[in-house]
């Protein structure tokens, strides 16, 4: 077995060829592990959103809220039910409105919002929701919270700011609120009555949620909503809901594997090209490793080795490179209602596994050829190479 080291050293020897190697594959990796990290993070806000007590309750063949709308008198109905989880306030059940209008950017460029009207329970329906600057927002006075993420992206959505929604629409900023990583920290929050009064839907909620006292009764309330002759209407466990809505990252996900595939393919030229050149400018090398009694499986196994280095080493440094995105939060668009979606980037094991997979696709196949033409140089040529 030829030693390591060996490799370590041409390596170090090459390391001007080496450094552009690693560093074009540390490129590929990383540009593949962007577009990862963003599917999972988007994934990750939606899956954490739905708890498994929850019910979002829509016009019966509506598959999200922008289409689930229904009468005010029958969602004041659902909020009698037996079976809703209650505490010292109430149930914990609300009514809200979605709207979806256009704001201005902190950069001059404009983009959809969701402003959701919400009823005080609202805060219990979601995950850790807590404010963490300012205050919460008070019942009639044109005052709205927003996201952690909204604030820093958008025009007026600091506290004290005014998010303005075209002429008709505008809320006064008060608070800002985290709600565990889960989709409304993409949202706009203002109390039910100020979204009505603005967007003239009085009568009309786009749905309702509620939380179950149990299992049981989740499935009991579940039954009679959507059985039931007082309702017609679609009651969709809240971890359902979400999982569809997840569906709109197929798109990206199918793009980023195409992606990668293309890219890991390039990057196996360029481990070949540097591979081969190794090779031509080592025949002499191979020649004597051959004359002292290394077989051509050592000479193999060695050259695809150095070229599995040289891409780990690439792979790795592309990984390194994506992790300080961790910090960093991005909006896309879901696909569902256009609206804008805040994504922190995560790089969790599916996103390690796609750069570990890059990186031994690039080394073992993008130093195969050139290990093979190593191992088929004749022992007396390679020695009287100059």
């Amino acid at each position: 077995m030829i030693p390591f080291k060996y490799n370590v050293r041409n390596l170090r020897v090459r390391w001007k060829t080496t450094l552009m190697t690693m560093l074009g594959t540390a490129l590929l990796v990383a540009s593949s592990c962007i577009l990862f990290g963003l599917v999972e993070g988007l994934e990750y806000s939606l899956k954490v959103s739905g708890d498994p007590l929850d019910l979002m309750i829509l016009r019966k063949g509506a598959s999200n809220e922008t289409t689930g709308g229904f009468e005010a008198k029958k969602a004041d109905e659902v909020l009698t039910l037996n079976g809703i989880q209650r505490d010292e306030n109430g149930p914990i059940a609300a009514k809200e409105i979605l709207n979806i209008a256009i704001t201005e950017r902190t950069n001059g460029t404009r983009n959809n919002l969701i402003i959701r009207g919400v009823q005080p329970a609202s805060r219990k329906l979601r995950p850790d929701f807590k404010i963490v600057a300012g205050r919460d927002l008070e019942s009639g006075k044109g005052e709205c919270i927003v996201s952690r993420n909204i604030s820093r992206l958008y025009k007026g959505a600091q506290v004290g700011g005014l998010l303005e929604f075209g002429e008709k629409e505008r809320y006064r900023v008060v608070g800002v609120f985290t709600a565990g990583g889960s989709s409304a920290e993409s949202e706009v929050w203002a109390d039910l009555k100020d979204v009505e009064r603005n967007t003239g839907r009085d009568g009309s909620v786009s749905c309702v949620q509620i939380r179950a006292a149990s299992t049981k009764d989740r499935d009991d309330l579940k039954k009679a909503i959507e059985d039931g002759t007082q309702f017609k209407l679609a009651a969709i466990p809240e971890a359902t809901y979400f999982e569809n809505q997840s569906k709109s990252s197929i798109f990206l996900k199918a793009a980023g594997t195409l992606i990668a595939v293309l890219l890991t393919f390039g990057a196996m030229f360029a481990a070949a090209n540097t591979m081969f050149s190794a090779v031509k400018s080592r025949t002499r090398e191979i020649g004597t490793m051959r004359a002292l009694g290394f077989s051509q499986r050592d000479v193999l196994i060695s050259f695809l080795g150095e070229s599995f280095l040289l891409c780990v080493l690439g792979g790795l440094l592309g990984l390194l490179a994506t992790l300080p995105l961790s910090f960093l939060t991005i909006e896309t668009a879901n696909f569902s209602n256009f609206a804008s979606v805040t994504i922190n980037f995560r790089f969790g094991p599916w996103v390690m596994a796609v750069a570990l997979i890059m990186t031994v696709v690039m080394g073992l196949f993008g130093g195969m050829i050139p290990a093979m033409r190593a191992v088929r140089i004749e022992v007396i040529s390679a020695l009287r190479e100059l």
